[in-house]
């Protein structure tokens, strides 16, 4: 079931959708903790915005790509940081991506709180599936921990 170069597209409803939820985030109203997350871009260096999930585990806060290897992860590699932002409050950020043999337990509070938005993009893997298969899912969701500036 893993690849590493899985990406799952969004359907045009979901970019639609992501574009209202970047747009509302980036004028201030974050729904269920939505923020803009700006990366530069590897080719075109200029800055690239994707709605994302900040998620907090732990003492931790992660960005898990639910679509897989998206040009926003292949950015991220490069670039090694980025900027979340809703409304006013930009907040720099390092990010650091994890190994496979560490996301089981992020992928799983993940899917608890986010599933409802993100399950089709887990190939029937959900926050109740056992570890095994959420570990086997692991390398097609890069998750990084981040480390937001104060």
């Amino acid at each position: 079931m893993s690849s590493a170069t899985y990406y799952r597209k969004g359907s045009k409803a979901n970019v639609r959708f992501n574009s209202v939820i970047g747009w509302l985030a980036r004028h201030g109203l974050s729904l269920a903790g939505a923020a803009e997350m700006s990366v530069r871009g590897r080719k075109s260096g200029q800055m690239q915005r994707v709605p994302v999930n900040p998620h907090t585990h732990g003492d931790g806060q992660y960005l898990v790509s639910a679509r897989g290897h998206s040009q926003w992860v292949r950015n991220m590699r490069v670039a090694g940081g980025g900027e979340l932002r809703v409304g006013r409050k930009i907040r720099s950020f390092t990010a650091v991506e994890l190994p496979d043999a560490e996301k089981l337990p992020i992928l799983r509070t993940y899917l608890e709180k986010w599933g409802w938005e993100v399950n089709q993009y887990f190939q029937g893997v959900t926050a109740t599936s056992s570890d095994e298969e959420i570990a086997a899912a692991a390398a097609d969701h890069p998750v990084f921990r981040i480390e937001v500036s104060r």
